[in-house]
C-alpha cells in the first residue's frame, strides 16, 4: 500500500506528500473546494473560466507565455481542470525539477492578476470551448443527466457556464471569487514521486506562506425532490445517439 504523510497547518492549508523513491518523476497538484456548485446564476462558468485565467498571467510572471514558457522548458505535463466540486492545477516533471514546478505553480493558484485584456480575449476561448463540446455528444449527454438530476439550480448547472454569463463577467467577479473561494482552509496541496518528505514540507510552507486565510464561502445546499422516474430527450442532427441512466443511491456520508 502506497504511504503518505498528510500535514494540517494550522491556517487550514493540507497538504498531502506520497514519496515514490523509484519514481523519476514528482507531480505538484493544488486543489481548492470551488467548482460549479458554488456559483450563483449571474456568474455560472465563472470557477473553470477563473482555471483558465490562472495561467495568463500573475505578478511575477505578468505574460501568459511566460508561465507556459517556463514549464515547457522543464519538459512539464500541466494543465488544470474544473468539477462541480473542485478545481485543480498541476505539472509533473522531472524530479530534479521539483522545486521549480513547485514555484510556478503556486504562483499561478496564490499571484494571478486577472488582466482585464486577457479576460477579454479568453472569453472567445471559453465560448469555443463550449462550442466543442457540443459536437461531442458522448459528453454532453453526461452534462444532461445532471441537469436532469438537479433542474435549475447549481448542482445541476453546466460547469462551463452560458455564453451570455461568460461574456458579461468582469475582472471585479473573478477578484471577489478567487477572494471568497481561494484560502487556506479550502486548499490542498499534493506533492507525489521522488522527494524528500522534509525538505518537500519545508518548501511548501514557504511556497504558500502568504495564501489567505480568510472565511471560505460555502455552496447552497442541493435539493433532492425527485418522486417518480425522470426522462430527458434532446435532439441533435448526428449518426449516433446516447444515452445515459441511473438510479439514486445512498447518501456516501451517512
Amino acid at each position: 500500500m502506497q504511504k503518505f504523510q498528510k500535514t494540517v497547518l494550522d491556517n487550514g492549508l493540507r497538504i498531502v506528500i506520497a514519496p515514490q523513491k523509484d519514481n523519476p518523476a514528482v507531480t505538484v497538484a493544488v486543489l481548492v473546494e470551488v467548482g460549479s456548485k458554488y456559483e450563483d446564476k449571474d456568474t455560472n462558468g465563472i470557477s473553470h473560466f477563473l482555471e483558465h485565467m490562472c495561467f495568463k498571467g500573475t505578478e511575477s510572471r505578468p505574460k501568459a507565455i511566460q508561465i507556459s514558457t517556463e514549464l515547457d522548458r522543464l519538459g512539464a505535463n500541466y494543465n488544470a481542470f474544473t468539477s462541480n466540486e473542485y478545481t485543480g492545477y498541476y505539472a509533473k516533471v522531472d524530479k530534479g525539477h521539483f522545486a521549480k514546478a513547485l514555484d510556478v505553480v503556486s504562483d499561478i493558484y496564490l499571484h494571478q492578476v486577472f488582466a482585464a485584456e486577457e479576460i477579454e480575449k479568453e472569453k472567445g476561448v471559453i465560448i469555443e470551448e463550449l462550442n466543442m463540446y457540443e459536437d461531442i455528444p458522448q459528453k454532453k449527454v453526461t452534462d444532461k443527466f445532471t441537469e436532469l438530476l438537479y433542474g435549475d439550480q447549481p448542482a445541476g448547472w453546466d460547469v462551463g457556464g452560458k455564453k451570455e454569463i461568460i461574456r458579461a463577467l468582469k475582472r471585479e467577479h473573478f477578484m471577489d471569487y478567487k477572494k471568497n473561494h481561494y484560502v487556506a482552509s479550502a486548499t490542498t496541496v499534493v506533492v507525489a514521486g521522488s522527494v524528500d518528505e522534509k525538505d518537500a514540507l519545508l518548501r511548501i510552507k514557504k511556497a504558500f506562506a502568504g495564501i489567505s486565510t480568510d472565511k471560505k464561502m460555502g455552496k447552497p445546499a442541493v435539493k433532492e425532490e425527485q418522486d417518480q422516474p425522470r426522462m430527458l430527450i434532446t435532439p441533435k442532427d448526428s449518426e449516433q445517439s446516447h444515452m445515459a441512466m441511473g438510479v439514486r443511491a445512498y447518501d456516501l456520508f451517512k
